[in-house]
């Protein structure tokens, strides 16, 4: 791939989806085993256009209508929500952490993001830890570098998270209510559409922020800085330096200069968007296809900092460096083992 991480080519990159289009956004970045293409189409999987890699007319009808989940008013008022999960599985790990090993990222980063999101998208009696594995797997699937054997399970998990999403379609198509399944039906998707949309949306809607709060709780612990005097700082820190998504992939649909570079038609490109010395916003994208729950996850990350507080510096890492999700797209510790 051409990589391009100056933050003012990035930023030109992504204001212009005509030339540099998403197309190959969601991807296997390594391609798929014959087998593992089996296992997906058992189950119909298929990723149209729809958000991340949609560079026709329907993506802003599809966006539209999913980014009325994601307005200011209703990212607020799940602040107490959010708040009240975080604290819950804060007193959990503080109580465990007096006598024994506790792990950050299972015990509270993983879980209240995706309940948070569920809560917004109108979803419920959804298993989260199936929902959570699935997410992982998925990520890896897409943005990894398994072996055939590897890519096998994990297909197995991306077409059992795939036909439960089929049912859900059904279920809306049945009796279509205002969650985001509903909504999506009424919109005039097909099955493959919806399917696609909440596949993702999903994923990218809860995982990724799990890994922002892993991401900001590693860089605290042992730091000895008063990071809850000012998360809001933290959060924008951690976003400009190590976001959990430090990159993305747009593909050129003719020749053209970035920089004194000439790139051929087709071109694969990898952006920076995190480390190089932008600025935090530009680790959610920009222009029509920037991230849509943006604000949620700066305000998750932040009450998680806030909540943690207390538990964050009391502790101190088992591991000097904890074992890390390193996926193309996708980076974060996988673990944050601590004691008192």
């Amino acid at each position: 791939m051409w990589v391009i991480d100056e933050p003012r080519e990035v930023r030109e990159v992504l204001l212009d989806p005509e030339t540099f289009r998403p197309d190959n956004a969601v991807v296997a970045h390594r391609s798929l085993s014959v087998k593992a293409l089996r296992a997906l189409s058992s189950v119909g999987f298929a990723l149209p256009p729809t958000l991340a890699n949609n560079g026709g007319p329907s993506h802003r009808p599809i966006r539209a209508a999913v980014a009325r989940f994601f307005s200011p008013a209703r990212v607020a008022a799940v602040e107490p929500l959010t708040r009240r999960l975080v604290a819950e599985r804060v007193a959990d790990a503080s109580a465990r952490s007096q006598s024994d090993v506790v792990d950050l990222v299972e015990v509270v980063a993983a879980e209240p993001p995706a309940l948070v999101l569920l809560d917004l998208l109108g979803l419920d009696d959804v298993d989260v830890p199936a929902l959570k594995a699935w997410s992982r797997e998925s990520l890896e699937l897409f943005w990894g570098w398994p072996d055939e054997d590897r890519q096998l399970e994990l297909a197995h998990s991306a077409a059992e998270f795939y036909a439960w999403l089929r049912k859900r379609t059904e279920a809306a198509r049945a009796h279509a209510g205002d969650d985001l399944f509903g909504v999506l039906v009424e919109l005039g998707l097909s099955d493959e559409e919806v399917c696609a949309v909440a596949y993702f949306l999903l994923i990218a809607g809860q995982e990724t922020t799990t890994q922002l709060i892993s991401a900001a709780f590693h860089r605290v612990i042992g730091s000895g800085r008063a990071c809850l005097d000012a998360p809001v700082d933290l959060v924008e820190e951690v976003l400009r330096e190590s976001s959990s998504v430090p990159t993305w992939r747009r593909v050129t649909s003719r020749a053209v200069a970035v920089g004194e570079v000439e790139l051929p038609a087709d071109a694969p490109v990898l952006l920076g968007l995190t480390g190089h010395g932008g600025p935090a916003d530009l680790a959610f994208g920009l222009g029509i296809h920037r991230c849509l729950g943006a604000g949620l996850a700066r305000l998750e990350a932040r009450v998680a900092l806030e909540c943690a507080a207390d538990l964050l510096s009391a502790v101190a890492a088992v591991e000097a460096e904890p074992p890390m999700i390193d996926l193309l797209s996708f980076r974060a510790p996988a673990r944050l083992l601590v004691r008192r």
